[in-house]
């Protein structure tokens, strides 16, 4: 995508009365000044956090977000959009449920739709259920098995259109494999020239970075 169209990455949980934020983390206390585990707390609660003074000075004070507010606000700029599911332990389905029913109320049905993404199988069968038309894509961080079989079964099971996997893990013979399957190949997260041009001429079709700044638009 160009320049002012590379997608953005957000990483929803469920807070516990039902409201999607966007937090990297189960527990709160490394990015917040809160203790204990995000999902069950309500979302009054959470808002009452501070989750940008660990980062630095000029961010403190700085709320969670939800996912619901930076949707709306990729929508108003026109951007692309990739949602990472990644639920607190034992709301698997749930997470992905209501991520699927949030974006398939808000995001406009003729701008290019986002992307769901999940480790969890469970969370991507939940957003088939709420949003079947929105894509989806299986986060893979290790093979089971050395081989990558059962994740690439896995993830024609699931009806994905992308696996986007740790990036050391991806050799030409497996770009090879999956797209025989008619899926894409992505990688998370690569913050090195090298590593992406590796990536790039073995026939990977697009790479998750946040440093952008080192990378030109072309690439």
């Amino acid at each position: 995508a160009e320049a002012g169209r590379r997608p953005r990455v957000m990483i929803a949980k469920l807070s516990q009365d039902g409201v999607l934020v966007l937090m990297h983390d189960s527990g709160l206390q490394r990015t917040t000044n809160g203790q204990g585990i995000g999902g069950e707390c309500s979302m009054g609660e959470l808002a009452q956090l501070d989750a940008g003074a660990w980062h630095s000075r000029a961010f403190a004070g700085e709320n969670l977000p939800t996912l619901e507010a930076l949707a709306r606000w990729c929508i108003a700029n026109h951007l692309f959009l990739n949602v990472e599911i990644k639920p607190t332990e034992g709301q698997e389905e749930a997470t992905g449920r209501a991520t699927g029913e949030l974006m398939n109320r808000l995001w406009p049905k003729d701008a290019v739709a986002p992307l769901f993404t999940s480790f969890k199988p469970d969370s991507l069968r939940g957003a088939r259920a709420t949003a079947p038309e929105i894509p989806r894509g299986l986060l893979v961080h290790a093979f089971a098995d050395g081989t990558g079989e059962a994740e690439l079964q896995t993830a024609l099971e699931l009806g994905c259109v992308a696996m986007v996997l740790n990036h050391g893990l991806w050799t030409a013979e497996y770009v090879q494999r999956v797209h025989a399957q008619g899926l894409r190949c992505s990688s998370y997260t690569v913050n090195d020239e090298v590593e992406a041009k590796r990536l790039l001429d073995i026939g990977t079709d697009c790479i998750i970075t946040d440093r952008v700044d080192l990378f030109s638009p072309a690439a």
